[in-house]
């Protein structure tokens, strides 16, 4: 078997010899109906010094890129996180964004010397059967997110309208609104990347003023952020655990951060540029992603002060003698362990706080649908661009993601109820935990090959580099360790009062993590041996 270009052709042509510098006339890529139709001139600046009007040029991707974790999904993820735990999973919180730091940093750095996004890559050097299968999980991931956007969007309309607008009304109205939000790439650029950073202070505003009505308290707050322990817990606090891992690390992201910082002009000719260029995208991507793990702790400690160890009983009352005493009948009247979701979030945040905390909480709500929205589509585009170099519009794109996310989406919210909803929520976070190694698998094997990336590979030493081990490889033990914890309780029975147990076993257990595995040691097999993971 063949593929349909020769890697190591591409090594030399394209990016200087396999061990000379890159070519020395800067690459010129064809326009395209996309985000990176626009390039953002790099201003001059004296050689060797910070600039802040140059990291200015560079900020922007990294932002949008931080949109994926602050999507619905992760305010599921850290509303029960709080709830199930108060603040014991913070440090997990914390070591889960430095760890998608870290993916996202490669991502960055393929693109910036590359000149080609993930997916570009992966079309030039796998065959067509194994980059056929990396782009259809890819694209199921990204199908996945959009559902969960869907689901954000919808409750955040009926909680607006105070129940006026039902679920399924809410679904519907996600097609109309998603359109009316990409016009807004015809107005340039650096206005898109403004709005995306108007939506992300949206959230920050939002998340930040329920952060300050609960006053959680703040000394046990930074011990668990600060020292990693779980003390007293159990399978529940475990799951969410792994939850906040899944919920942050997006596998569709590191697709898109690798095609966003095309967007910026950078002369590939001159090394100095392009250690620059990574060094900038580094500490946007740092600051971006600093933000985002700000307003995911504000949310995590909203529910943990307000929601943890609560019951149904007490959540009911607190509701029957508030302003908004209609929504007391969500909660039944037991003494169970109130289960929260983004719904009841909402709700039980305005008993406790007023109604304006409801109707703050459904605007963050919104926002973060909204902003997700775009970035998947985008996503979505750049991985058809790059694995099957088929061109659609941007709105053909997006008809083709929500359509596939719309329907199964309106079935549940018209046939089931809110719980199956915000149930649907918590499977496709385990979805996402399942493909991450789709993405994090290639991006590791790309930027270890010195053919590909020159200086820039991952090595064990030098300002620009990561260990020569990539960094997901650590937390191999701990996974196994997490695996083999469920595994137990399972034979013992104990995993009854989990939910989703029918796939909770297969996630955990890594039954499909051989798959990527095998996709990229596919052309070591083939003999070529241009790969050096797998």
């Amino acid at each position: 078997m063949t593929g349909d270009s020769n890697p190591q052709s591409l090594s030399r042509s394209s990016y200087g010899s396999i061990s000379g510098p890159p070519s020395s006339e800067p690459q010129k890529e064809p326009l395209r109906a996309t985000y990176l139709s626009e390039k953002i001139l790099i201003p001059d600046t004296e050689p060797g010094t910070f600039s802040l009007r140059k990291l200015w040029a560079f900020t922007g991707p990294g932002f949008l890129m931080s949109i994926a974790f602050l999507d619905p999904g992760n305010i599921e993820s850290d509303l029960q996180a709080g709830a199930v735990a108060g603040f014991k999973l913070l440090w997990v919180l914390l070591w889960a964004t430095v760890l998608g730091l870290l993916c996202q940093r490669l991502a960055a750095r393929l693109g910036v010397v590359t000149g080609k996004d993930l997916g570009e890559v992966c079309h030039l050097y796998y065959h067509k059967a194994p980059r056929t299968l990396l782009w259809l999980t890819i694209e199921l991931a990204i199908v996945g997110s959009d559902m969960q956007e869907v689901i954000g969007t919808a409750i955040a309309f009926n909680l607006l309208s105070a129940g006026r607008i039902p679920l399924w009304g809410g679904v519907l109205i996600t097609i109309v609104d998603t359109f009316f939000f990409l016009f807004l790439d015809n107005y340039g650029l650096r206005k898109l990347e403004a709005f995306f950073g108007f939506l992300i202070t949206v959230m920050a505003l939002t998340f930040g003023y329920e952060y300050v009505v609960a006053r959680p308290a703040q000394v046990a707050l930074l011990r668990d952020l600060l020292l990693p322990s779980c003390s007293g817990c159990g399978s529940p606090e475990l799951l969410q655990a792994v939850g906040i891992v899944g919920a942050i690390i997006m596998p569709h992201n590191i697709y898109l951060h690798s095609a966003l910082v095309k967007s910026r002009e950078i002369d590939r000719s001159r090394r100095a540029d392009i250690r620059e260029a990574n060094m900038y995208f580094l500490i946007e991507a740092t600051i971006a992603l600093s933000v985002s793990f700000f307003i995911n702790l504000f949310v995590v400690a909203v529910f943990g002060q307000a929601f943890y160890q609560q019951t149904n009983q007490a959540a009911f009352d607190v509701c029957a003698n508030s302003s908004l005493h209609d929504y007391a009948k969500i909660f039944p009247k037991n003494n169970l362990t109130v289960e929260v979701d983004i719904y009841q979030g909402g709700v039980i945040l305005g008993c406790l706080f007023g109604p304006a905390a409801l109707y703050i909480w459904a605007v963050g709500l919104l926002a973060a649908g909204q902003s997700s929205t775009m970035t998947g589509t985008y996503a979505g585009q750049f991985v058809m661009e790059g694995f099957l170099k088929l061109r659609w519009s941007r709105f053909a794109r997006v008809l083709l993601t929500r359509s596939c996310a719309i329907l199964p989406t309106v079935l549940v919210a018209v046939f089931r109820d809110l719980k199956d909803l915000s149930g649907l929520n918590d499977l496709l976070n385990v979805l996402q935990s399942l493909l991450l190694p789709f993405a994090v698998l290639p991006i590791l094997t790309f930027t270890s090959m010195p053919a590909l990336m020159q200086e820039f590979a991952n090595g064990r030493s030098g300002p620009v580099s990561l260990p020569k081990e990539p960094p997901f490889w650590p937390t191999a033990p701990i996974n196994t360790s997490c695996m083999g914890f469920l595994k137990r309780r399972r034979r013992r029975g104990s995993l009854d009062d989990l939910p989703h147990r029918a796939w909770l076993g297969r996630g955990m257990s890594g039954a499909d993590w051989p798959a990527p595995g095998c996709v990229c040691v596919w052309r070591q097999q083939d003999g070529v041996g241009v790969l050096e993971a797998g």
